[in-house]
């Protein structure tokens, strides 16, 4: 089982009907499942997972 390791919150933003109604709608982190060098399998957001992509290229 994948350890929830991101700390990342959703957004709320308020979607305008051409009456111009504001209803809340809420946008989700888009996590993902992936595998450390460590073995360990956790759950990250698809942008901390291009961060660490990207450190692991430049070193």
């Amino acid at each position: 089982m994948a350890v929830n390791v991101s700390k990342r919150n959703g957004n709320v933003k308020n979607i305008r009907s051409h009456a111009l109604n504001a209803t809340k709608k809420r946008q989700k982190v888009n996590l993902q499942t992936t595998t450390l060098e460590n073995g360990k399998k956790v759950r990250l957001s698809v942008k901390e997972i291009r961060t660490l992509n990207k450190e692991k290229k430049a070193a």
